[in-house]
Formats: C-alpha cells, structure tokens, sequence
C-alpha cells in the first residue's frame, strides 16, 4: 500500500513538473489546432503528431525493454561473479536504477528520431517513382531522392546511440562498484589475497575484467556490422563528388573509390567475425586485424584515388571523363526542367518596317516605359493618402483593358502596423485592414512623365469597368503583422473620409471565435491581459491569427519552398495573393547544385491562392508530373488541389515565376552547351547580359512582356533573358518562358546567329552615351539640382528583328521629388531615337503611322481676320515652346515652367479661336 502511494506521488509531482514545463507547448498546440481547423487542413496538422506518436511510442517501448534487459544483463553477470549482496534492497534499487537509465535513453532516442525524421520518413513510404534510374547503379531515382536521405540520418542516428549506450554502460559499472558489499570469498580468503583500490581484490578484478571484455566483444561486433553499412552507403554518395571536372561520379570515383569503399565494407564485416574470435580467445592481434586492414585499404585506396586522377585521368582527361561529363548534362538538365527547352533559330536581320509594327501592334503597344522602382515610389507618396498606409511592392501582370491586352503594375494599399499608434485597441481592434490598389498600365504615362492610374483613391476609383474593386479590404496580406480581434463592440476602422473615418464590422469568414475558454486560451497565448479583461471582447468576437501571407502559407506547409514575391490579382471585384511554391532537393544525382548552398533539383510545383479578405488559402498543382509533389500529395491528400478547379479569373492571372526562371536561367548558362568537348573546354560560356541602371553597370533582370513571339499567332505574357558570350559584349541568344493557356511553362531558346555581331544590351548602352544630343542633355540633368536615371534596357525581338527600349528618368535633387519619365530611346539597326514618348521615338525610326481619315464633316466659312489670328497664336506658340527647350537645357526650370504656363494660355486662346 505504501509502495502504491509513492508511486501516486511520484506520478502527481511529474504531472505537475510536465505541465509547467508545457504549458505554453500545450496551449500553442490547441491555439494551433483550432487555426488549422479553421482552415480545413486538420489533417495536415495531425499527420505530423500521429507520424511522431506511431513511430515514437514503439520505438520507446522497444528501446526501453532492449536497455532494460541489457543493463540487467550486466548487473546479473557482475552479482553473480563477482559480489553476491549482503544489504537488503540493492538489487531492487539497482533494477529501478536500470529501468530509469533504459527509460531515459530510449526517451532521448526516439524524440530525436520522431523529432527530426517524420517527414522522411512519410517521403519514405510513400515514394513516388522518377522516369529516369541513375548511371552508375541503375536505382529508381525516387531511391535517392525519398529513402537513402532517411537510411543515411538513421545510420549516423545509429553510430550516436552505440557512443550513447557505451557511455551508459561504463556509467553501470560504476554504479555498480560503488554499492559494492562484502562477500563470503572475502571473510574467508581476505589475508590470502591481494587487495585492489578500496576493498578490492586481484581475483574480483579479474572477473570485472571478464565481465567488460563481454561487453566490449558485443559492442564491437555491433560497431563493425554498423560501420560496414556506412562504407556501403557512401558507394552512393559518389554519385554527389566534387572530384572530377564536373559534378557527380567520375572516372577516378567509379574505378577506384567506389571498389575501395565495397572492399572496406566487406572488411568490416569480416572485423565483426575477427574481433569476437580474437577477443574470446584472448588474441588482441587477430581482434584488431580487421580495423587495421580497414585503415590500410583507406590508406591505399586514397593514394591509389590520386595517382590515377594526376597519372591517368589528368593527362588524358577529355577522353577518360566523357561518359560522366554526359552524365553530369542530362541529370543537371533533368533536375531543373531544362531537358525540353525548344530551340529556335532567330535571324536577328534589320528589316524592320511601319508595316511590321502595325502587325506587331500590341507587343508595341505594351513595351515598358514605367519601371517598378520610380512606381512604388510614385504608389506611396501620392497614393499613401494617411501615413499609416503603406504600398509594400509593386507586382507585375496584365489584364484586359478595353478589350486590350495590357501589363500593368499594381500594388495593394496595407496599414503598416509600425506607424500606427501602439495603442493595444488601435494595434488589434481599430486598425484591422488595408484598403484597395493602386492599379497603373506599364505603357502609359501622364504629361508629367507619372504613371497613369487606372485604380486609385479610397475608395477604390477605377476608370475600367473590368477593374471595379467590390471588396477592397485587405485583411491578410505582406505587412499584416499583428493578430487582430474582428467583431468586437469597437467597429473598425475601414477608410478615411473628409474630417471623418469610415467604420465597418468585418462580414468575411475567417477568424477564431472567442467564446468559452477560447478568450482565456488566447490570452495566455499572445501574452494579453487586455484580451482577457477588454469588455470591446464579446463570445461572437474572432481573433485572426498569421495573417501575413509568407508567414501563413510557411505555418501550413513548411516543406515547400516559397518565393519571396507574392503578387496580388484583381477577380470579380475581390483581391487575391498568389504565391509561387517550388519542391527542391539536394538529393538529384549528378545534377550540378545551384539552388541555395546544394540543392540541385527544383520543379515550381505550387500554385497558393490566399484570399486577401478571407485568409482561405489554397494549395493548387502547378506540376502533375513532379513526382515530389506527387509523394507530398501521398502524405497530406487534404492539402493539395488539382489546377484544374482554380477558378478561371485567378487561372489567368498565373505567371512563371521569376525566381524558378532566374535560376534555370543560370544554369542554362553552362548547360546549353550539348557537345562534350565543347563543355569541357567551356568554350561556348555565357554569361547573363549586362546592363546601365540609374547610372551603375549591372546584371540584367529577367523581364516581364506582353509580346508575340516570332511565328505565332498572338500576344503573349513572357519572361524573357538576353545572353551574351563569356566576357564580351555582343548578344547570342535570348531565353523566354511562356506563361499564357496552354502554353504556360514552355522554354523557348532563340539563338542568335554567330557569323554576325548582334548588339548586346551594354553595346547599346555605349551607342547612346556616344550620341552626341543625348550625352549632352545626360551632362545638363546633371547639374543645377536634378539627376537623369537610366531605366531598365528592354530587348524586344519584333518579327525577325530586335528593337531596344529604354526609358529616361529625371529627378531633382530632394527628398519629396519622384521619378518622371522625359525620354525615350529607341535603337534600332545602327539608328537611335531620342524623342519625349515612344511613338515619337518610333516615328523618327520608321515613319508615321498611316491614319484612316475621318469622314469629312463640312465647316461653316471662315470669317475674315479669324485664320490671320489663328496663325499668329500658331508661330507665337512655337516661339514659347523653343523658349521653353532652351531653359530646359540650360537646367533654368523656374524659367521652364514659366515658359509652359505661358503656352498653356495660347493654347487654351487657340482653343477659343478655334471654336
């Protein structure tokens, strides 16, 4: 009875240890749950939980027996040879002693393995199968890509637990000499023997000794079979080797280091063999036989490794290493989706005509004038309206506009929490959600040089019928940092008004109701008192948690890779984020890794929709045939959704994302080369174009256009890359990724001819520096309080020729000043044009476009003195407008603007006159 008491007490004490210890793990995992649930993937939240409690609790209960039985072993061999107990109750405390140590470990042991491996595990045994087998061992890819990541952490999983498990026994052992009592052999033979230490004897020694010799026999047989598995797993790891001139397995890998690793592990199992003969007969020079020949066949091997790689390969390299060369290009071009890439020639000739830009109309008409940069700039100080909105980034996509294909910016106007007052009613009640878009086509400018707004204001203002904004709350989006509380007694704030703020109670779906102990729950969780007391809290009151979008679609599935630039859509009147999710590994064999420090495979396989009132987020299939995806699909069925249900106003808004797109970009760089001497020697490198921004030389971003690609039919949403040779100037092909219908993901290549020069983007940018009208204004914005800024360059293949845009900033020399676009430049052939808009520029290229006359409405006669006026304002405006260029260039803009106002006053007397 007494017994069982103790064991209630001690139960209680590490209940109540458990719970202050957890409390705050217990109350985020129920705040959690119910976040989840909220959005339907309770089922995603519970995968990882039942993963770790299947696989943990049989994993404790196994271990625990093992140790248990083990230890007791120990303790049996050692009473029964060498101390037989004289103290009532020292084997029972010693069994309790070896049930706390065996409980311990096997806890450590499997938190460690549940902890860190679920998902490998999950990938594991629901592999999906590759198309393609590795070169060297003909495995499935799957094998290494899924299972050998799991079997390599569970060996060194293994060699941690041997280290583990000898440490605990010498720890026995030390127990046990401690609690050592006299025995019968020592009141008997004690003046006969010789004495060791405190109260041991020679003959008690020797059957420790014995005793240990048994362990230490067992622990090796099971280092031995365990490092034979290890030298056999790292014939796999060849597949990843730095060694040779490319990526992968090579000559020497395959030949010598591979046959060295196989014979080591057959060595070590032989070890396992010798050392528990040799151990058992007393002959430390057989038990350590095997460990020696191990180190010599390392010893050889790796000196073996090097003569062959400097004495045989070295020499005769190109011809040795070919078939891995081979290797290395296909799997490289397999792992990044870069095996089905179509390859066009494109004749780069200087044909262009009016007529071809008529055709071309709308690829003309969408070329980009505006950059993002002077955009978000533009966005905040003129549409920022109260300094607690905030325009986060600018996005780039297209629309139908008045029934035209246009690119457009846009970017969502949010309440930056940071400039709100701390207040905590203002921080979650008050101040909830931001509020409509800034909406600007990339092509089309004000008289200013200002981005021309098609959605503004608050409320949103759309001069597009398409574009009207029902629903312009943002809730959930990029600075949406805080947790907010909706529904409360306090309405929330929902827009300025005049002297007044709109108000709003929020009638979307999301949020957690605070009803019954949820208020309680969540108080503890964020650390509120004032969510517990606040009477503004009422049981109908939601509280919405992870509203920032990265943060929420990373709480929900942290093993997808996410890209760092949501972007916002505009459908049916409501906004939507769309963020690209890509599955990578490090895994790939042979492909060259060049995603973040060693991944070498990645596959834009996700499509999130996250409705910016409602926080619904959904997951959609970008890839089908991306067996990564296809295994995660395996594992959390509840989380992923065919593409084929997204609705189809978010559908055609998807593009390809830039991220995945610059990183293929790179490597394509390398491995466009087919040829294998000519990728040995490098000879046909790339390197990404080059170009002026602002006014410093840098690597080109990829770029977004609405264009029609040479040879089809209509316009098109592209991302698009110019290359140039390794270390020179001239262009030599142009990669583009299509992002519209059915043909959304294709790679087109077109490849410039190579018996010609064809200018490349810094050549260009040296032609118009050698301009001698340009370089002269460049020096007059350069001084008297402004400065000029180069946009980005824009190569734009129309028909069977290339045209080059880019658009010039001028700035003054303030805080408050913005961006305004004043010149454009066209090059075209060896011609330049310099003119205040784009068409302008193209009519000085190619001549004016031909205008269907109107009909011709008759005119009442003139009266006698009115055309000698109308002429006269006519040479008088002329003269203004000349006035006005010379003050331009000699940077006088108080007499500029003099000069403008006063042409608008002969204009507005033309107007009249003409009237």
């Amino acid at each position: 009875m007494k017994h069982g008491k103790r064991v209630l007490v001690f139960i209680g004490i590490a209940a109540v240890i458990f719970l202050l210890t957890s409390f705050t793990t217990i109350i985020n995992f129920i705040t959690d749950y119910q976040w989840f649930k909220e959005l339907g993937y309770e089922q995603v939240f519970f995968t990882k939980l039942m993963t770790q409690i299947k696989i943990g609790i049989p994993v404790f209960v196994v271990l625990t027996a093992l140790i248990y039985i083990y230890l007791l072993s120990i303790k049996k061999d050692y009473y029964k040879k060498v101390s037989i107990l004289t103290v009532a109750g020292d084997e029972k405390r010693m069994n309790r002693m070896a049930l706390l140590a065996a409980v311990f470990v096997s806890f450590l042991t499997s938190m460690a393995f549940t902890g860190s491996l679920w998902y490998e595990l999950l990938q594991f045994l629901n592999a999906s199968e590759f198309p393609t087998v590795d070169p060297i061992f003909g495995r499935n890819i799957s094998f290494y890509m899924f299972r050998l990541p799991l079997i390599q952490r569970v060996y060194y999983m293994l060699i941690s637990f041997i280290v583990l498990m000898a440490i605990l026994t010498f720890i026995f052992y030390i127990i046990l000499l401690s609690m050592r009592r006299p025995t019968a052999f020592d009141e008997v033979h004690e003046p006969e023997t010789i004495r060791m230490g405190r109260g041991m004897n020679l003959t008690e020694g020797k059957r420790i000794l014995e005793i240990a010799i048994r362990q230490v026999r067992m622990i090796g047989v099971i280092f031995f079979l365990i490092l034979g598995f290890g030298y056999y797993l790292r014939t796999f790891e060849l597949l990843y080797s730095p060694r040779g001139v490319a990526y992968g397995a090579s000559f020497t890998d395959v030949h010598v280091t591979l046959w060295m690793y196989r014979a080591m592990a057959v060595l070590a199992l032989i070890s396992a063999v010798l050392w528990t003969v040799g151990i058992r007969r007393g002959k430390m020079k057989q038990a350590i036989l095997g460990p020696v020949l191990i180190i010599l066949v390392g010893i050889i091997g790796n000196g073996a490794a090097m003569v062959v790689q400097n004495f045989i390969v070295a020499p005769d390299e190109i011809s040795k290493e070919r078939t891995y060369l081979e290797y290395n290009i296909e799997y490289t071009k397999e792992a990044y989706g870069l095996n089905t890439i179509d390859t066009r020639d494109f004749p780069a000739d200087n044909t262009l005509t009016r007529e071809d830009l008529e055709r071309n109309k709308e690829t003309i008409r969408n070329i980009r004038i505006n950059d993002y940069r002077p955009t978000i700039q533009f966005y905040n100080q003129r549409q920022g309206i109260r300094p607690y909105y905030q325009f986060n980034d600018v996005d780039i996509d297209r629309y139908e506009i008045d029934g035209q294909y246009t690119q457009v910016f846009l970017s969502a106007r949010e309440i930056d929490s940071k400039r709100v007052n701390e207040q905590w009613i203002n921080q979650h009640l008050k101040y909830t959600h931001g509020y409509g878009v800034a909406l600007s086509p990339v092509n089309t400018i004000t008289p200013e040089g200002a981005p021309r707004l098609l959605v503004s204001n608050i409320p949103p203002e759309s001069e597009v019928k398409d574009l009207e904004i029902t629903r312009p709350e943002v809730y959930f989006g990029e600075l949406t940092n805080q947790y907010i509380i909706t529904n409360a007694k306090e309405r929330e704030f929902d827009y300025p008004q005049g002297e007044q703020n709109a108000e709003a109670i929020y009638e979307g779906t999301a949020g957690i109701r605070l009803g019954g102990f949820n208020k309680l729950l969540y108080a503890i969780r964020q650390g509120s008192l004032k969510l517990f007391v606040s009477g503004n809290i009422t049981g109908e009151s939601r509280i919405h948690l992870y509203r920032n979008i990265n943060e929420r679609v990373r709480k929900i599935a942290p093993f997808i890779y996410y890209d760092e630039d949501p972007y916002l859509v505009i459908d049916e009147g409501k906004l939507y984020w769309i963020i690209d999710g890509y599955t990578v590994s490090e895994n790939y064999p042979y492909a060259a890794p060049y995603v973040g420090d060693r991944g070498n495979y990645m596959r834009n396989a996700v499509k999130v929709v996250i409705d910016a009132y409602n926080g619904t987020t959904t997951y959609y299939i970008a890839d089908e045939q991306d067996p990564v995806i296809q295994t995660l699909g395996k594992i959390f069925p509840q989380l992923l959704t065919p593409m084929d249900q997204m609705p189809a106003g978010i559908k055609a808004h998807i593009r390809y994302p830039q991220t995945f797109f610059d990183i293929q970009a790179e490597v394509y760089r390398i491995y466009h080369m087919r040829d294998i001497d000519v990728f040995y020697t490098k000879e046909d490198l790339w390197d990404i174009a080059r170009e002026m921004y602002e006014r410093k030389e840098q690597v080109m971003e990829s770029h977004y256009n609405i264009m029609k690609l040479p040879g089809e039919e209509r316009e098109e949403f592209i991302l698009s890359i110019p290359y140039t040779p390794k270390n020179k100037p001239n262009m030599t092909a142009l990669l583009m990724a299509r992002s519209d219908g059915e043909h959304y993901g294709q790679l087109v290549l077109y490849r410039l001819p190579k018996q010609k020069n064809v200018y490349g983007p810094m050549q260009i940018e040296s032609k118009i520096d050698q301009d001698t009208n340009i370089s002269k204004e460049f020096s007059l914005w350069g001084q008297q309080g402004s400065t000029y800024i180069r946009g980005n360059l824009l190569t734009i293949p129309v028909e069977n020729s290339l045209l080059y845009v880019e658009p010039i900033y001028l700035k003054a020399d303030n805080e408050s000043s913005l961006p305004e676009v004043k010149r454009v430049v066209v090059f075209y052939g060896e011609r330049i044009a310099y003119e205040e808009t784009l068409e302008e520029a193209l009519e000085k290229l190619f001549g004016a476009a031909e205008e269907v006359p109107d009909p011709v409405t008759p005119q009442p006669p003139a009266i006698e003195g009115e055309t000698e006026d109308f002429q006269a304002l006519i040479r008088q405006a002329n003269e203004v407008f000349d006035r006005s260029q010379e003050a331009q260039r000699a940077g006088n803009w108080s007499e500029y603007g003099a000069r403008i106002d006063e042409l608008r006053r002969i204009l507005e007397k033309l107007n009249q006159v003409s009237q």
